[in-house]
């Protein structure tokens, strides 16, 4: 009776939520209240896909779900982004019976890499997804390897582990397990030999803290390395990027599976290949998981394409504390041969940082936009002036760079005939300021 109970109060509270726009958290929340082993009551479906990590977890589960349901799967996943276990609670409780049975043929959740241990307390993946662990908000997650050891305990023995090779920190995971499936990129045109980031998470080893050593880098610590001292290394993949062309926009898993970019980063083709093997893990084909996949374009809001009067523009949402995030979002707009114009909105700051602290600015690699492709760089925004002196540590021309206070005149100073297209890079807190003063493309969220 009080787990019949604590459905129906999550499914009235959810419907409320929905109304007036808001609750994907709160009934979970409320039901683990009444209930705070609710989800040990419940009935779930015979697959169970986890995925978590630093970046990539909200854009690999929507292209999981979409490749799913496209192949007649009944996916119940949480697209709305709550990922802490209150989330995960409303989402299990919507899709599931008064009697307490999960309805559909798959659980796909994700889950935030802090909060997984507790999300999966009563929960056991029978897949589960491990995108990267990166240096995010230090407040809030402080260091790769912190992350790495609350994750730990959010891991069962009888859980398929489904693994970025390609991450040293990651790669940790799988040791002493034997049901592991590997995924990661082969050589690829735009890899380097020596590091050429402003700060390297990889150069001392996970496991014994000596030195690694890399044969390749695809990007920041992400790549190809071995320890001489305790023996880590990268493990063979049985799911490979074999071959990638970013100016084309084209990507080859295995050597065998073309797909067609709508987003031209090394961060999207990580993307792809996680839910590619995620899906052929479930058993679906390779030559059906590719028209899902080809051009497929984010619902989720975190890429936008828009018009600004006869100019056309992209968004690309990045978390300001997360350098990495942000170095990908500037390797697109600094690969773009067709020129182009950045604008970098930094108008507020993230709630864990009450000092307004932008020493985070420092990590990100802004350099990259010294580029013939970038014609003007516009830095806009309360903290506009924090980054011009960024900026000026870089050897861009300061006669690219112009400095606006405000996004109401950043957007009047793009508002031109010119033909380049723009690429804005700012966090979730501040795109919708500056998408409020541009017509969005049909068929972006």
């Amino acid at each position: 009776m009080k787990t019949r109970l604590t459905i129906i109060i999550c499914k009235l509270l959810r419907f409320i939520g929905k109304l007036i726009g808001k609750g994907s958290s709160l009934p979970g929340k409320i039901a683990l209240k009444i209930c705070p082993d609710i989800l040990k009551q419940i009935t779930l479906p015979p697959y169970i896909i986890a995925v978590t990590g630093s970046n990539g977890k909200t854009s690999t589960v929507e292209m999981i779900a979409h490749i799913l349901t496209s192949n007649g799967k009944k996916v119940a996943w949480n697209k709305e982004g709550s990922n802490q276990i209150e989330g995960v609670t409303t989402l299990i409780l919507n899709s599931c019976t008064l009697s307490g049975k999960v309805t559909a043929d798959i659980l796909l959740i994700e889950s935030d890499e802090r909060f997984a241990r507790y999300t999966f307390r009563y929960i056991t993946p029978t897949h589960y997804v491990i995108t990267n662990l990166y240096r995010d908000q230090l407040t809030r997650n402080g260091h790769p390897e912190w992350v790495y050891n609350a994750l730990l305990d959010s891991i069962h023995e009888e859980t398929q582990l489904i693994l970025n090779a390609d991450d040293p920190y990651v790669s940790c995971f799988g040791y002493g397990k034997e049901d592991v499936v590997w995924f990661g990129a082969g050589d690829l045109s735009t890899d380097t030999v020596e590091f050429d980031g402003v700060y390297h998470d990889g150069a001392y080893c996970p496991r014994c803290k000596h030195p690694l050593t890399y044969s390749k880098y695809h990007y920041n610590h992400i790549g190809h390395y071995s320890c001489e001292n305790c023996g880590h290394r990268r493990n063979e993949t049985a799911y490979t990027v074999t071959d990638a062309d970013l100016e084309k926009g084209v990507a080859v898993i295995n050597g065998q599976y073309e797909i067609k970019l709508a987003l031209k980063s090394l961060y999207n083709i990580y993307n792809i290949l996680a839910a590619f093997t995620v899906a052929s893990l479930t058993g679906i084909p390779g030559e059906k998981i590719v028209p899902c996949i080809n051009n497929y374009v984010l619902k989720n809001g975190r890429v936008v394409t828009f018009s600004l009067n006869d100019r056309k523009g992209i968004l690309l949402t990045s978390k300001h504390e997360n350098s990495i995030s942000y170095n990908q979002s500037l390797r697109i707009a600094a690969a773009d041969s067709e020129g182009c114009d950045v604008l970098i909105i930094v108008d507020a700051v993230s709630r864990k940082y009450f000092t307004s602290d932008v020493s985070w600015l420092w990590d990100i690699d802004f350099h990259l936009l010294n580029s013939e492709n970038v014609k003007r760089i516009l830095l806009a925004g309360t903290y506009c002036n924090d980054l011009a002196v960024r900026f000026s540590y870089t050897e861009i021309p300061q006669e690219k760079i112009m400095v606006l206070d405000t996004v109401e005149a950043a957007v009047a100073a793009l508002d031109n005939h010119n033909e380049e297209k723009i690429y804005v890079i700012t966090c979730f807190s501040d795109k919708d300021k500056f998408l409020g003063k541009v017509r969005i493309n049909q068929g972006t969220e």
